[in-house]
Parts: C-alpha cells; sequence; structure tokens
C-alpha cells in the first residue's frame, strides 16, 4: 500500500508496468529462482529462542539445500550443509536439542561442532585421505533482533546493507525484547511473486480488506523505497481492540521476508515458493512482555487470520487470471504500486543475468 509523490519518484515508475506473466509459470524460471533469487539472498529461517540454549538446533531447508543451525558449546551459530561429505547422507533428521558433534545417519562420519571431519570409520586403507581435509560446507549466519538469517551465496549482499536503517526507524520500539506467541502457516495456490505483488500495495485495500482499511489510514499511507528494502507505514485509527494506537509499518525486504511492525507487537511473514504455481507463507507473531500488548493477543489473530483468507483468495485468483492466456503485463499506478515496481526491477536484473530461458 502507499502514495509516492511525483517529485520523489525514481526514473521509470511513472512508464512501469508489471512483470510479464510468463515469469509466474514454468519449471525454468522456478529453477533459476531459487538459484539467483533465493540461494543468493539473506533467508530468514528461525527466531533467537529456538537457538538460546548450546546443543538447539534447527533443521531447515533454504533454496532446495538441508541446513542444520546449531548453537555450539562455545555459544556461536553455525550453519552447515546437513549433507555427509563421504556420499551425501544426513547429518541431522530432525530440529532438536542437545546436539553434540555431528554423525551422519548413513556411515557414521563424525564432525565437530565447528564442522571439522573428526572421524570416518574404517578409512584407514583410502591412499592419501586425510581427515583433517574434510570440513562441512558451511554458511553465513546472522542473528538481528531476535531473528536469525542464513546466506548461502559468499556473494549474497552484506547483511548490514540489506537491514540498514530498519531498527532505527522503528525506534522506540524493540524487536528483540518481543516473545514469540505463535505460528500460522498458509498455502496458497499462487505464485510466490504474486502473493509478494499483492502484498506491496494498498490499491486493493479498500475492496479487498474492508476492515483493515477502517484500522489503517489510507490516505495518509505513505511508501519509501530503499536499496533492498520497501516500507509502507501509515497511522493507526480505531485501532484499540487489534493493534493499539500509534504507526504502522510494513517492511518488505527482498526477496520474501516481510516484517509487520505494530506497537508492542511484530508479525514476520516468509513466502516460500513450492513450485511453479504455489507457495507457503509463514506466519509468527511475536509481543512485547506488558499486559497491553497480551491483551490484544487474541482479537490479532482473528482480525490477522481474516485478512489473510481475504488475501489468499485474490491471490489464487489472480493466478488463474495469469494463465488465462488473456492477459498482458499491464500498467502500474506511480502512487500506490511504487513497491511493486521496485520488486520487479530487483526481478528483472536477476532474469536479465539469468540462463536466459524462462517458462
Amino acid at each position: 500500500m502507499g502514495t509516492l509523490n511525483a517529485d520523489e519518484r525514481p526514473p521509470g515508475l511513472d512508464r512501469a508496468h508489471a512483470l510479464d506473466p510468463a515469469y509466474y509459470f514454468g519449471e525454468a524460471t522456478f529453477d533459476l529462482e531459487r538459484r539467483r533469487v533465493f540461494a543468493a539472498s539473506w533467508q530468514m529461517v528461525a527466531h533467537r529462542a529456538e537457538l538460546a540454549e548450546a546443543g538447539a538446533h534447527l533443521l531447515v531447508n533454504v533454496a532446495g539445500t538441508p541446513v542444520v543451525l546449531l548453537r555450539a558449546a562455545d555459544g556461536v551459530l553455525r550453519a552447515f550443509a546437513n549433507v555427509c561429505r563421504h556420499r551425501a547422507g544426513p547429518l541431522v533428521l530432525c530440529s532438536g536439542k542437545g546436539l553434540g558433534n555431528l554423525r551422519c545417519k548413513y556411515h557414521g562420519w563424525l564432525y565437530n561442532q565447528a564442522g571439522q571431519l573428526v572421524g570416518a570409520p574404517e578409512m584407514h586403507d583410502a591412499r592419501d585421505f586425510r581427515v583433517a581435509d574434510v570440513r562441512l560446507p558451511q554458511f553465513r549466519v546472522r542473528e538481528w533482533q531476535g531473528l536469525v538469517f542464513v546466506a548461502l551465496a559468499d556473494d549474497a549482499p552484506e547483511f548490514d546493507r540489506v537491514y540498514d536503517g530498519i531498527a532505527e526507524r522503528i525506534a522506540p520500539v524493540d524487536l528483540g525484547v518481543m516473545q514469540f506467541v505463535r505460528r500460522d502457516s498458509w498455502d496458497v495456490e499462487c505464485n510466490w511473486k504474486v502473493y509478494v505483488d499483492n502484498y506491496l500495495e494498498g490499491y486493493h485495500v479498500p475492496l479487498i480488506h474492508p476492515a483493515l482499511a477502517k484500522v489503517v489510514d489510507y490516505r495518509n499511507y505513505d511508501v519509501e523505497l530503499f536499496e533492498w528494502y520497501s516500507l509502507q507505514h501509515s497511522p493507526l485509527q480505531a485501532a484499540a481492540d487489534v493493534y493499539g494506537g500509534g504507526r504502522a509499518y510494513y517492511y518488505f525486504v527482498y526477496p520474501n521476508v516481510m516484517l509487520n511492525v505494530m506497537p508492542g507487537r511484530l508479525q514476520t511473514n516468509r513466502v516460500l515458493p513450492l513450485g511453479p504455481g504455489r507457495c507457503r507463507v509463514d506466519f509468527e507473531w511475536f509481543y512485547a512482555p506488558t499486559d497491553e500488548a497480551c491483551a490484544r493477543i487474541d482479537n490479532d489473530r482473528q482480525f490477522t487470520n481474516a485478512i489473510q483468507e481475504e488475501d489468499v483468495d485474490i491471490c489464487e485468483r489472480v493466478q488463474q487470471g495469469l494463465a488465462s492466456g488473456h492477459y498482458r503485463a499491464g500498467r502500474l499506478c506511480p502512487g500506490r504500486e511504487a513497491g511493486v515496481w521496485h520488486f520487479h526491477e530487483r526481478l528483472r536484473a536477476v532474469y536479465a543475468a539469468g540462463d536466459g530461458a524462462i517458462g
């Protein structure tokens, strides 16, 4: 949602078109995005409480790669490919606590908590094989404001550059002190970009979300564009039972992270592609440990779920429209769809540098 004044609009926005519908379909596009979008960016994978104590570990999938996050005995949080260097067996079968060294479940090769191989049963006859030469693939991991992120690619942008300025902008709200309350997931029959596109504009709010339109001040809803994220923000009105007073901040961090910040509350959304025409949206709620914030939890969930059902319905209908053969990339509204344009420009750069094939 949002407005962007004419004198603030970047070059190209006034003539912008949406993405060509071909990019919302096909295994070739899906594979390209998995490699060049998701594996090349910082992916939100957990919250700090899940990995607070030594031995706590979490098994996640990042862009098709099985990853194990481990809070080691030295207090350092590390992320490894959950793939043994011997013959690709798994090291961890599920998330949990109390993990020491990592032992492959296939042939028993043993790695320490720094990812170094320390034992390889019956390999003494292998010529020129040295245990000290073998290490697990390790990925960058970052904790920020109580959330945990992983980047698979060495050339992913620096985390501080991607999230620059967010914590300072929302102050005095402190996301790091908020406590995890609940996780919900929604499977949606649409391409992941359809769901992101919908999040990035408020053009649809008066028609699709009449209850939300009464809570946010649509006339004073603004959008700001930054290098790696866009921000939509608005004063809250008549929202005491749901959000409280103050201001709503809706951050979209490329390519698939959404941070919805209200006074005393953070809701994160993570959009995960399941295939060319399906995605999953993981919702997590965090609240400040105050009586006022906690009193709104039940109403907040009911209100948010109703909005999500409306979004799911329209996104699935849009996917059908994209597949109809009767849609060509339409013009974007400069004042209301700047966030969509910003997201599409990021993707166009990926497609232009990709392998050529789409669909």
